[in-house]
């Protein structure tokens, strides 16, 4: 199936796996990038050192095009950067696009820019600072999310800019990918479903919580920002305390000792993860362990300590393919479902 999608970045299938933090590791990018699809190693978890040896490894296991996800706004975003540029990495994605500068510097590079964004005005905003493509989230999606639904949202952007835009949120099988593209789309993004496949690094105590899953609840207790994740007992006892400085200063020592930075880092971390929203200073701190509550389920298992984001979708999700599985599947269903369409009456 070409699109505009598969021309632009050179990938078989119109198929993105999403740069989940902890989860989308060189593993799961390699596995979706040789199945056909577009794997992106989610890299705003890991070091520069870290990433590089993501990147090389992901390189070893396929030939295919892939693509890393960074952080636009890390301390080191322009070193990551040069990283990209110096490894070849096909596409570079951002959850919140990087300054024009840097667009210019990877584009000049040949690489492929490809931001995410929630709202029209912010396809608008990136597509005249020249970027590449689109990845468009709608409210569905799991992670920070925004309160406009995919079926809504995806028909605003495609009729605002003439670059390729993605679909992200709410999909999972070949049913939702050709619905995307009559919407427009020239391709859909999945981070649910990549995240429940045997490839996926998640440890299996936590996959059968997802599958075990039947809802999932928006909570800004978090971070501060909307951000939509299983609801578990942990969850709805942040949800249903009042966010304490004393307790937020707790969480805070625990995840400095964790991560090595000092306070003056760790409440830099948090002022970066405001995205703008006016926090108080126990939501700052909160903000700046969010890492560790999504790194005590996806690598060390514990659902019952930690935050798993997802998307809606998982309460239609009831078994663990291969990435490879997954693709084949959903294009076999996309195509039946094209022919079912177009056959005569």
């Amino acid at each position: 199936m070409k699109t505009a999608l598969t021309g632009l970045v050179g990938c078989r299938h119109p198929i993105v796996q999403a740069g989940m933090g902890y989860v989308a590791t060189a593993g799961l990018a390699a596995a979706a990038s040789a199945a056909g699809g577009l794997g992106i190693v989610g890299a705003a978890t890991m070091s520069v050192g870290e990433m590089t040896e993501a990147i090389r490894t992901v390189r070893e296991r396929t030939d295919a095009p892939f693509g890393v996800n960074i952080r636009s706004d890390a301390d080191d975003a322009a070193d990551r950067i040069d990283v990209i540029i110096k490894e070849q990495v096909r596409v570079a994605s951002f959850a919140r696009a990087p300054a024009k500068d840097l667009i210019k510097k990877l584009k000049d590079a040949g690489v492929v820019v490809m931001p995410s964004v929630g709202a029209r005005r912010h396809a608008e905003k990136v597509a005249a600072w020249g970027v590449d493509a689109l990845i468009v989230q709608g409210g569905e999606a799991g992670g920070h999310t925004g309160p406009t639904s995919t079926s809504v949202l995806l028909p605003q952007v495609v009729d605002v800019v003439d670059i390729p835009v993605v679909a992200a949120g709410g999909f999972f099988d070949g049913r939702g990918l050709v619905a995307a593209l009559a919407y427009g789309a020239a391709g859909i993004a999945m981070g649910t479903r990549f995240l429940l496949t045997t490839d996926s690094p998640v440890p299996d105590a936590v996959k059968k919580a997802y599958l075990a899953a039947a809802d999932t609840v928006v909570t800004t207790r978090v971070d501060g920002v909307p951000h939509r994740v299983l609801r578990t007992p942990f969850v709805d006892g942040l949800e249903h305390s009042r966010l304490r400085l004393a307790r937020a200063l707790l969480n805070s020592a625990r995840f400095k000792r964790v991560s090595g930075l000092s306070w003056g880092a760790l409440l830099r971390e948090g002022r970066r993860m405001r995205h703008g929203g006016e926090l108080t200073w126990a939501q700052v701190l909160q903000a700046a362990n969010t890492p560790t509550l999504l790194k005590a389920a996806m690598v060390d298992g514990r659902a019952d300590l930690g935050v798993m984001a997802s998307g809606q979708v998982v309460g239609v999700l009831a078994d663990l393919p291969s990435c490879a599985e997954l693709i084949d599947r959903i294009m076999a269903e996309a195509e039946a479902v094209l022919a079912k369409l177009t056959a005569p009456r």
